[in-house]
């Protein structure tokens, strides 16, 4: 089995990067979900609210993160402002039950926002960083023994990184075909990592570990899924409001668990400061 793809999503809920090679870090892949929308309150903002983020790309080098969208010039914002915070940027900001430490980008970025997304009716968005010196621990609930207070992420949902399968994709297309409904892109359901060579199809419940050169993933939690599948990543448009979800729950992906679920969400049990590349070959471990 080997990777296809590596994902980057540097702001959550915004366009991702395609990478050939990626280091890993304690938070995942390097640089991934370290920047998020936040309303007034601090609350972070997504497509399940704003499709329309869907439309905002991203681009990073060593010096900025770069958003754009068409007919707009590009917003700059600079990395090494994040390094230096001064108290003014530090915000209180919240992702689903997490209360974390962000830095404030600044006025000119809510600015952007309000110029890109006000004909979607949306104003006031802050963008923030995740605070260098904040922690936010994986939920404890899935972890193995030894992990608890060890496993951490940034602005992810709740997981370092998310690992989707080829396999488990094509068998899904085929049932929505079946149904004479249109096939989905990898790209719907955001994952870090895709793999190709899966024997079975959404087998990847069954793993428990997954190792590649210098760096091992333990697979820790099914990924359940929501509304932003739905959601053309292009266009921010949902051309099906019940697709691919009702055929998720159809398939049922992950016996005895209720819902629609595509993907594990992983954490890294060894590695941080290895690079993971295209064409990597994984071993697999079972539970």
């Amino acid at each position: 089995m080997i990777i296809t793809e590596l994902n980057c999503y540097p702001v959550k809920s915004l366009q991702g990067i395609a990478l050939e090679r990626a280091e890993l870090t304690e938070h995942g892949l390097a640089h991934d979900r370290q920047w998020m929308l936040v309303n007034s309150d601090g609350c972070f903002v997504t497509q399940r609210e704003v499709p329309a983020l869907a439309t905002i790309g991203v681009a990073l080098d060593d010096s900025y993160l770069t958003l754009s969208h068409p007919g707009m010039p590009d917003l700059e914002v600079s990395l090494e402002a994040g390094l230096q915070p001064s108290g003014e940027s530090v915000r209180e900001v919240r992702v689903w039950k997490s209360d974390c430490r962000a830095l404030d980008e600044g006025d000119e970025a809510t600015a952007w926002l309000n110029d890109v997304l006000g004909p979607q009716g949306v104003s006031g968005l802050r963008l923030v960083r995740f605070a260098p010196d904040q922690r936010r621990e994986v939920e404890h609930d899935y972890l193995h023994e030894g992990e608890p207070g060890r496993v951490h992420t940034a602005f992810a949902d709740g997981y370092p990184v998310l690992i989707t399968s080829e396999t488990s994709l094509a068998a899904l297309n085929r049932h929505l075909a079946d149904k004479g409904e249109t096939a989905v892109p990898m790209t719907r359901f955001r994952p870090n990592i895709v793999v190709s060579g899966a024997a079975q199809a959404f087998g990847e419940r069954d793993w428990q570990t997954l190792s590649g050169p210098g760096y091992r993933l333990g697979v820790r939690k099914p990924c359940k899924r929501c509304k932003i599948i739905t959601i053309d990543q292009s266009s921010g448009r949902s051309p099906s409001i019940k697709e691919p979800l009702r055929s998720l729950v159809e398939l049922k992906t992950q016996p005895g668990w209720k819902g629609a679920f595509f993907g594990q969400n992983a954490i890294i049990e060894s590695g941080v400061g290895a690079t993971l590349k295209l064409g990597d070959e994984l071993a697999i471990s079972g539970i």
